[in-house]
């Protein structure tokens, strides 16, 4: 039998009970030997009970209930977080909503040989996003350029968080200097990879809009985005006056 490392996907949640069953059975119907770790914000509609029972069922499934909705970014760093104690070699992070399609898992662990992060990118050629409104597309899109301008990353797609680490990434994190949620959380991951000169590859996929249960996007992650991107910026041209002076 072939000895694989241990992967763990990690799922954040916000109530999704009518998607998180299927998506975990999906998962290992694979048979890509994936442990599963649930971080749930206080679902109200039973997200975290399902998964327990699951978990009852399967030894690699985990479930961290947390007392109130803390947050995106938060969430996925208590999930770094457990993945660095349980020795785990290769970490995704994926939504719970399918907007993420199990099957591109296999495209990531082939990729993750050749970086050290990988991301599924919905703007890149083969990548393309299905039953957003032209509003939402154009939005998310021209965000992205807006952040490779401003940044100057090369990265098509710094909104997308369907990503894939080497756990050597994750130990060079200094994880308590991270402060932003959402699309501001993913951002600041990237200019994070970029500094330390982490090798990043995207892959294409396509985003499929949910079709069970309610978006987590607000106005709010959209405004911290927009300003931690000026920030970041700003810092970017610190550190080359920096080395010139």
């Amino acid at each position: 039998m072939k000895n694989y490392p241990k992967r763990l996907i990690i799922i954040p949640t916000y109530n999704e009970a009518e998607n998180i069953a299927r998506l975990i059975e999906e998962i290992f119907q694979l048979h890509y030997d994936f442990e599963v770790l649930v971080i749930d914000d206080n679902s109200s509609d039973g997200t975290a009970e399902i998964v327990r029972k699951l978990s009852v069922k399967r030894d690699k499934i985990f479930l961290i209930q947390r007392p109130s909705k803390l947050g995106y970014g938060s969430a996925i760093i208590e999930g770094f977080k457990f993945a660095l104690n349980q020795k785990v070699d290769v970490v995704i992070e994926m939504d719970a909503d399918f907007s993420h399609n199990p099957l591109y898992l296999k495209e990531f662990l082939h990729n993750i040989n050749r970086y050290q992060v990988v991301i599924g990118s919905r703007y890149i050629k083969g990548g393309r996003v299905v039953n957003w409104p032209f509003k939402r597309r154009a939005l998310s899109y021209l965000a992205n350029i807006y952040v490779r301008l401003i940044t100057g990353m090369a990265i098509h797609d710094a909104t997308s968080g369907y990503r894939c680490y080497r756990r050597e990434v994750l130990e060079r994190i200094d994880f308590k200097a991270i402060k932003s949620e959402g699309y501001a959380f993913l951002i600041e991951m990237c200019f994070i990879y970029r500094q330390k000169e982490i090798s990043i590859g995207e892959i294409p996929i396509v985003f499929v809009e949910r079709k069970k249960g309610t978006s987590k996007i607000s106005k709010r992650i959209i405004i911290e985005a927009f300003f931690l991107v000026l920030k970041l910026g700003w810092n970017r041209l610190r550190h080359s006056w920096s080395i010139k002076d």
